[in-house]
Formats: C-alpha cells, sequence, structure tokens
C-alpha cells in the first residue's frame, strides 16, 4: 500500500472513530489545523501535512495516572513520545505523527483516556432502513410518514450550512426539492441511479446488507464526494448528527 492510500484510510478511520464516539464540533482553522471541541474543552488537534498529520492530545494529571498504570500496553514509540513532552500547566502535550492506521490504533486508545465517549446512538424505534443501510427516516427526502414538516425544515437548514458548495446550492433543497417514498419505489425520483443498489445487483443480492462484501465503501451516502476525511472547516456538533450521520452507513456503528 503506498504512503498516499496509507493517508487516506487514516484521514477516513479518524473521522469515523470521532464522529462515532464523540458528540463534538470539529473547528478548523481554513488552513493545516482542525480541532475536536466539547463546549470549551479539546479532545484532540490535528495538524495536517502531506507526508502525515499531527496528533496533539493534551493529558491531565487523572489522564496521566492511567496511562501510568498501562504504559506497557503502548507501542514503544507513545512511550518515548509521552516521556519526552513537556507538562505545562494545563497538562503534559502529546504532539505524535501519525502515518499508518497501526499508529492509529494506539491514539484511539489515547483519546479514549482522555475523553469518555458520548455519542448515543439513534433511536430505533422508529427506524425506517434502506436497502443501503442509510436511515430513510432521517433523511430530508422521505416522505413516507414518520418525518415532520418542521423537522425537515430545521433538517434543510442544517443541509445548506454543511453541504452547500459541495453539492450545488441552497436551491437543491428548495420548493422544487425531490421526495422519495423508499427504495421499493425506485427510490428518489423514476430516473434515480443508486450506485449502492447497482452495486448490489452486480454482486447478485437484491439489497446491501445481503452481501458477502458488506460493509463496504460502495454503500456510500447520497451526498457524493463528502465521504469522512480529515477537513480544515468548521462544522457544529449537532448538524454532525442530524445531515451527516443519517447518510453513513449504519451511522458509524452505533
Amino acid at each position: 500500500m503506498d504512503r498516499k492510500t496509507m493517508l487516506q484510510n487514516v484521514s477516513a478511520e479518524t473521522m469515523r472513530f470521532m464522529r462515532g464516539k464523540y458528540v463534538a464540533d470539529e473547528v478548523g482553522n481554513g488552513k493545516n489545523e482542525l480541532k475536536f471541541r466539547r463546549g470549551n474543552k479539546t479532545i484532540l488537534t490535528i495538524y495536517i501535512y502531506e507526508d502525515r498529520y499531527d496528533f496533539l492530545v493534551i493529558f491531565g494529571k487523572a489522564e496521566r495516572e492511567k496511562f501510568e498504570k498501562h504504559r506497557s500496553e503502548f507501542l514503544q514509540k507513545i512511550q518515548e513520545i509521552y516521556n519526552n513532552s513537556k507538562t505545562y500547566h494545563d497538562g503534559k502535550w502529546m504532539k505524535i505523527p501519525v502515518a499508518d492506521l497501526e499508529t492509529l490504533e494506539t491514539i484511539k486508545r489515547l483519546i479514549l483516556i482522555k475523553k469518555k465517549p458520548n455519542r448515543k446512538p439513534f433511536p430505533k424505534e422508529q427506524a425506517v432502513y434502506a436497502s443501503c443501510g442509510h436511515r430513510c427516516d432521517l433523511c430530508v427526502h422521505y416522505n413516507g410518514g414518520t418525518i415532520s414538516e418542521k423537522f425537515r425544515a430545521e433538517l434543510k437548514e442544517r443541509l445548506i450550512r454543511v453541504y452547500a458548495g459541495g453539492v450545488g446550492d441552497g436551491s437543491y433543497w428548495g420548493d422544487d426539492m425531490e421526495f422519495c417514498d423508499g427504495c421499493h419505489t425506485g427510490g428518489l425520483g423514476k430516473d434515480f441511479n443508486c450506485d449502492s443498489l447497482k452495486c448490489a445487483t452486480e454482486n447478485g443480492v437484491d439489497r446491501c446488507q445481503n452481501c458477502h462484501r458488506n460493509p463496504c465503501d460502495k454503500a456510500h451516502h447520497l451526498y457524493h464526494g463528502l465521504k469522512p476525511e480529515i477537513h480544515t472547516n468548521s462544522i457544529a456538533a449537532d448538524d454532525i448528527t442530524w445531515v451527516i450521520l443519517p447518510y453513513v452507513y449504519y451511522q458509524y456503528g452505533n
């Protein structure tokens, strides 16, 4: 695997992990930095470079005590970074270069020490799943009777904030917005071409859940080009919850 592909995998897995575990604002500087923040507390800062990502994790006294108890379980290079990192008034600053998934797995453990996960799964009682595994009942286009106009209007505002510019402009969700009754009707509009279901058909199954390759990257959300990746723009935590996670295959496993 070449270095570019490894970095892409690190990027995607980082976002899957952070969004799946934490309700947090993603605060970017538009250049080379992304912070995951909850209130006034930063869980993780990522600095973006061509050949790597630098992950900054700050451990206070309590986190350092937890780490010390399990020090031997961490990669040697992580132990060395910990030993050589300076301790300031707000804690020990550990900046760790990450260019492969093995190192990322260790970083995940440090983050879990830093902050207990606070992401709760979407309620499943009224869940309506598309054939690819996405939540129809949380989709602004769904017209199956489980989404109120008030909720749809709120979703539109959030969608425009997050996706406008990446998928046309705000008019995409205007008065002429298309609606969908579900996969059994053919999807969004009679001419809608669902890549996920097309792939399923090619693999000889009627839906992604019944495919031996499930889950896979081809079961992507409707808004193309927005696969999870480390970025430098800012997205509010609630917007991530309501207009990104519903279009992710099984909502990041929650």
